[in-house]
């Protein structure tokens, strides 16, 4: 560019410019890390989000569920064994449970783009998300965050070669809509809490 051009300009750069800004407006510059978006969806979806760097902490959250929601000697549902150390730790019933007041469960896939849980039968047998509890406790790592639910059915389908699991579900909804859509029809919203275990 001239010394002139610079100095004074032209009709055809400003229009070049003009091209830049347009299409700039439509490409993004920075893409948000997975993570960060689907921590901002999950909340913005009405989750509670409980960061763990350490297994020591996670059951120290756990804890402080437990004592906010005075849900201590009562009965829970959970249908992983992995996972009953943690209520046995703190005496609550999951053995046939009544009338239980939250679902204690891992996920397969924390789907980033719309801040939802993807569950399968592995976590909530062939249950109906309207069927479980109101209230639920969901164990995660970073490292099981994806992009999206494309994303997630792969994961699933790699993890299980043989042994696929039924009853793939998503929960995105963790409150009640103040206006009911066509988009909330159908869907049971949770009072969820989401333990997320730093892995990576």
């Amino acid at each position: 560019m001239s010394l002139f051009k610079k100095l004074f300009g032209s009709g055809n750069d400003a229009s070049e410019e003009n091209k830049e800004k347009e299409v700039s407006q439509f490409n993004p510059e920075i893409k948000i890390p997975v993570d960060e978006l689907f921590t901002f969806n999950f909340k913005k979806n009405g989750g509670k989000f409980l960061y763990c760097d350490t297994l020591d902490e996670l059951r120290e959250q756990f804890l402080n569920i437990l004592e906010e929601n005075d849900w201590f000697e009562c009965h829970a549902l959970c249908y992983e064994p992995k996972l009953f150390h943690l209520l046995e730790e703190n005496k609550l019933t999951y053995i046939n449970p009544t009338d239980p007041k939250f679902l204690l469960a891992s996920c397969e896939n924390l789907i980033a783009d719309d801040g939802s849980v993807l569950l399968t039968s592995n976590q909530i047998k062939q249950n109906k998300p309207h069927e479980l509890p109101a209230n639920m406790v969901i164990f995660a790592t970073t490292s099981q965050i994806l992009e999206n639910k494309s994303d997630g059915l792969r994961e699933i389908k790699k993890r299980y070669d043989k042994n696929y699991p039924s009853n793939i579900t998503t929960i995105k909804y963790f409150e009640k809509a103040k206006e009911e859509d066509f988009l909330h029809y159908g869907s049971a919203a949770k009072n969820l809490y989401l333990l997320l275990l730093e892995d990576l």
